[in-house]
């Protein structure tokens, strides 16, 4: 497999895309290009993996502006790579909609497996084409955030982005 890549910086850190001739296949926000690059090559150890700026960057830009809250509904081909488990959850995860957020249960009914929060977790955290699949879209029961495999604060500010209710902004609305 043939893995085409290019990076860019954002606000919250720098971002890599990656794809094969099928689409994105990772999205990854890291402290730096390096780190970025280094979680491809981990994460496709078996790829040719090659820098393409320039036929990327359509790519890049539509991450990166989504990042910032903008062209949130913009389709991007995608080449997901998981297991089927995994792609149920991350096709239900395409399906919450910008600025709102579901919780590991409520995916977990949504794909008839309604004990299986913690393997929704699991899959959320395995996503590799973060951004793109909103990961960051799902929340804990209670409403808190609950984790994310990226770097610390981007859940929270990929949310409000998106002008979705944090858990924060829920507090001081609710007077709690």
């Amino acid at each position: 497999m043939e893995i085409r890549f290019t990076t860019g910086e954002s606000p919250l850190g720098s971002v890599l895309v990656a794809t094969t001739d099928k689409g994105i296949c990772a999205v990854s926000l890291r402290q730096s290009d390096e780190g970025a690059e280094e979680y491809l090559r981990a994460r496709f150890p078996k790829a040719v993996i090659r820098r393409g700026d320039t036929p990327l960057k359509r790519a890049l830009d539509v991450v990166q502006q989504r990042i910032a809250g903008h062209k949130l509904d913009d389709v991007l081909p995608l080449d997901l790579q998981g297991t089927d488990f995994q792609r149920e959850v991350w096709d239900q995860l395409l399906a919450i909609p910008a600025g709102s957020t579901r919780s590991y249960l409520d995916v977990a009914q949504a794909i008839n497996r309604p004990k299986a929060t913690r393997a929704v977790a699991q899959a959320c955290g395995a996503n590799p084409v973060a951004v793109v699949v909103p990961c960051h879209r799902v929340v804990m029961s209670d409403g808190s955030i609950g984790g994310y495999s990226g770097l610390p604060g981007v859940k929270k500010a990929l949310l409000a982005a998106e002008g979705a209710l944090v858990p924060s902004q829920a507090q001081a609305t609710s007077g709690a």
